[in-house]
């Protein structure tokens, strides 16, 4: 096991493979596929904590330490930060797996911010 931020926080909420289709030119995954599976699973524990429907209205603090290529095996651990009246910050961590020296590195983190919204949309109370 490599990298220097020690071991992962949080729980895995989502794990998936670097697939060719979201690659640029250099083999490296793209910045924007990386986010959206880390909003993927942040979503996961704060749709469980607001039992429903939440939207995310903010991204803090991203920034890419190391690339993610193709065939990687990325895991997204999550923490619940915050809980307000309507509102979640889940920090976020997104951690590989290269194969085959098995190095397990943390490619980026941030924190999301949720609210928990009702069937139209509308914040409302977090139970």
């Amino acid at each position: 096991m490599s990298g220097d931020a020690g071991a992962p926080k949080g729980e895995i909420t989502l794990q998936t493979i670097a697939m060719p289709a979201d690659s640029n030119a250099n083999g490296d995954i793209f910045g924007g596929w990386l986010m959206a599976q880390m909003d993927l699973g942040a979503s996961v524990l704060a749709r469980a904590r607001a039992k429903g429907r939440v939207a995310t209205v903010a991204v803090d603090g991203m920034e890419f330490h190391k690339p993610v290529k193709v065939g990687d095996v990325l895991a997204i651990h999550s923490v619940l930060e915050r809980a307000g009246q309507t509102s979640m910050g889940v920090a976020v961590e997104a951690w590989i797996t290269r194969l085959p020296a098995g190095d397990h590195l943390r490619v980026t983190k941030a924190t999301f911010t949720f609210v928990a919204i009702d069937q139209e949309g509308r914040p409302r109370k977090l139970p």
